[in-house]
């Protein structure tokens, strides 16, 4: 074992020592924060033991290895020596090098009497690896003396502990009698070695008032036999009796130079006062003039006690000062050391300061460079792409001005639809007569009147609607230019006030039949399975128009109306868009500024995105499937019919009002309705190759099951008149 630095001589095993055992693991640093925090407390020193592998090879030499792990091991005890600094503990470092490191742990507490070691819980990344046979806690914990207590730390808490199982127990060498043959040497020479002893006794272990009782047991004696020695009456120094202030004998002067005690306590000196004690000495002959010499001799020794006493008073008050200027010493020698090691490290902290400081320069630097050469590309493609937005600028301006101007000539030179003049709607309408008023829309009133001899529906754009006017073209260029048998006919129009002319259909729209609003009959399961197939079928034709495919928006019961034989036709195309033939698909999808429809019927993800697609008109179609079966509102409906299947209960959601439901052909298209509300795009159905074949099967099947009392044929087989009370809640 090669001790980094040697441990202290002045150690005693009767002061409590404390020792954490380092490694580089991340659990060394919680160990001696824990022993500083709870064992460092009446002894302020704490022992760093680190263990270093011996050389692994023959052939490398001690200096070689020495030379690769002085660095390592002077890195290891860096930030614990700045820790201990500013905790004011004193530190002391100890490197042990073996190869079996808990045997080495060990050997050493047992040799310095170790009192409390405390080491951190093993790691795979540190000890572990390094002693890969060896659990240094487990063994510490095993096999340490029981004088030992071992704590094992791991994170800053007691991982697992054992205390010692007896106090650490007095070591030092026994006292020693003085010897009662020979004399001692002069009474000022003695007075002088007594007092160096004394001082060496009480630096070491502050015993201070038995030496000085010793001490003056000595110079008694050692007066007493000179006088004896040099008197004529031959006094024997066996047979003075001297007092004995202690209880204990004072130790030779071996016995205490062999001690290693720190001054630990305040100087306590004691002295014998002999003045009233009664010496007999035993005298040979009892003369009167041998008495006088004896008398004479006790005066004299009695001023030699008193002499002597001055000068240990002295020699102490001496002592008591030169002991006072080492503590001094010792104490501004320790200020001196803390303060060496906190301008260490400052200097270090500066030095790796200024470092990091030109790292963040460097760093900065590039940064700054980096950064403006991103700037210069960032410019130059700002410039670009501010180029290319003023070309499509001008591009769309002029696309803009082309549209208005095509619009233009449309509403005053299309010949597609007849343009009637105010005048004519006024007169067809009893000049907008609120008895003539059948309906009103998101889009104006709707009347009923007669033009050219014929019933027809005007729609009115109120003066405060935002979007009329921009609805009114959209409609106008849309129905002008398509044709088929379920889409609403536009007869003609008056651009000037806004006004279109539809066709009138008598049975008014889905929504007032299926909620049978002015009592009307309910629509037997053949012709909803009809209408159902009608919707798809001309919702299919938008969706497929030339030269670009048209996305409705707005689908629902309301914009579907029927006429006297329950023909269904799609109304209300205002809020219809364009969309290239390439995003006509779920996979392109065509992003607008701002969604359009009816709550409950639009999609929720063209709603939350702007993304629309032609699947977006699938939704609204599913919805308005299921009320076409259960005749109930739309909110929550799809959630309520898939409960409903998923417990076998279907048919209680059908329309009551229908009595003869074919109950697994209602569930298909249940089912159908269901795929087609998906709140996914991706999930719902194809129109063309799903939905429609499947609809225009559930058409046939009503067919085929048709009787002879077909609905709208009274009982003598003659034709119901369209005339309902129900017609004046039509909607367009």
């Amino acid at each position: 074992m090669v001790p980094h630095f040697p441990p202290d001589d002045h150690t005693t095993p009767n002061i409590k020592s404390t020792a954490v055992a380092v490694d580089k693991d991340k659990n060394s640093p919680h160990a001696v924060r824990w022993a500083i925090d709870h064992l460092v407390i009446s002894n302020p020193v704490i022992i760093l033991i680190h263990v270093r592998h011996k050389l692994s090879t023959p052939n490398q030499s001690a200096g070689e290895a020495e030379s690769g792990d002085s660095h390592d091991t002077k890195d290891l005890f860096v930030p614990y020596r700045a820790y201990c600094a500013r905790k004011g503990i004193q530190l002391k470092e100890v490197v042990l090098e073996d190869n079996d490191a808990p045997k080495a742990l060990l050997d050493h507490i047992q040799k310095n009497c170790i009192s409390s070691i405390v080491v951190g819980a093993s790691t795979r990344n540190a000890l572990a690896r390094k002693f890969k046979a060896y659990d240094i806690p487990g063994s510490l914990i095993k096999s340490a003396p029981n004088f030992c207590s071992v704590y094992v730390i791991s994170k800053g808490k007691i991982l697992s502990a054992r205390t010692a199982l007896r106090p650490l127990a007095n070591t030092a060498t026994p006292p020693k009698q003085l010897s009662s043959v020979g004399l001692p040497p002069t009474p000022d020479h003695t007075s002088e070695e007594n007092g160096a002893r004394h001082a060496r006794t009480s630096w070491r272990n502050g015993g201070q008032e038995r030496m000085a009782m010793e001490r003056n047991n000595d110079v008694t004696r050692a007066t007493t036999r000179e006088r004896a020695r040099s008197s004529p009456t031959n006094m024997s120094v066996e047979n003075i009796e001297l007092p004995n202030r202690g209880s204990r004998t004072s130790f030779s002067r071996n016995s205490v130079s062999d001690e290693h005690h720190d001054y630990a306590g305040p100087m306590m000196f004691g002295s014998i006062d002999i003045s009233g004690q009664n010496l007999d000495f035993s005298i040979a002959t009892h003369s009167p003039r041998e008495s006088s010499l004896a008398r004479q001799s006790a005066r004299e020794l009695e001023a030699e006690m008193k002499r002597l006493r001055l000068e240990l008073k002295q020699t102490m008050e001496m002592y008591s000062s030169a002991c006072k200027e080492a503590i001094s010493a010792k104490n501004k020698a320790r200020e001196l050391h803390q303060w060496k090691l906190e301008e260490a490290r400052k200097f270090e902290e500066a030095r790796l300061a200024e470092e990091a400081a030109l790292a963040m320069a460097e760093l900065e630097k590039a940064k700054c460079k980096a950064a403006i050469e991103a700037a210069e590309a960032a410019q130059k493609l700002a410039e670009m792409e501010a180029q290319r937005r003023k070309e499509a600028e001008m591009k769309a301006k002029q696309e803009a001005e082309e549209k208005n101007r095509a619009l233009s000539a449309l509403t005053h030179n299309d010949i597609r639809y007849r343009k009637y003049t105010i005048e004519e709607i006024e007169a067809a309408t009893e000049k907008f007569s609120g008895s003539m008023k059948i309906g009103e829309g998101g889009y104006g009133p709707v009347y009923k009147g007669r033009l050219d001899h014929t019933p027809v529906a005007i729609k009115v754009l109120r003066p405060d609607a935002a979007q009329g006017r921009k609805q009114f073209q959209q409609e106008v260029e849309v129905l002008s230019c398509i044709r088929h048998p379920n889409m609403v006919l536009l007869l003609g129009a008056c651009s000037e006030y806004g006004c279109l002319v539809y066709e009138y259909l008598d049975n008014g729209s889905l929504e007032d039949r299926l909620f049978r609003r002015g009592n009307s009959p309910p629509i037997p399961w053949r012709k909803r399975f009809k209408i159902a197939a009608e919707i798809a079928t001309a919702l299919l034709f938008l969706h497929q128009a030339k030269p670009e495919p048209l996305v409705h928006r707005d689908l629902k019961p309301a914009n579907i109306l029927l006429d006297r034989n329950y023909v269904s036709k799609i109304s209300d195309v205002g809020l219809a868009r364009l969309v290239p033939p390439s995003v006509a698909n779920s996979v392109t999808q065509y992003h607008m500024t701002s969604t359009a429809g009816t709550f409950c019927y639009i999609d929720p993800e063209y709603q939350q995105t702007g993304k629309l697609t032609t699947k977006s008109d699938i939704y609204s179609l599913g919805i308005m499937l299921l009320q076409i079966i259960t005749a109930k509102p739309p909110m929550g409906l799809a959630h309520h019919v898939q409960r409903a299947i998923e417990r076998e209960r279907f048919a209680e959601l059908l329309d009551s009002t229908v009595t003869d439901w074919p109950v697994e052909e209602a569930l298909l298209f249940a089912k159908l309705s269901l795929k087609c509300a998906e709140l996914r795009k991706k999930d719902r159905p194809d129109l063309a190759t799903v939905v429609v074949p499947e609809l225009n099967r559930l058409r046939e099947l009503g067919r085929n099951s048709e009787t002879h009392n077909n609905y709208g044929y009274n009982n003598n087989g003659g034709h119901i008149e369209s005339h309902f009370g129900w017609a004046s809640h039509i909607r367009i």
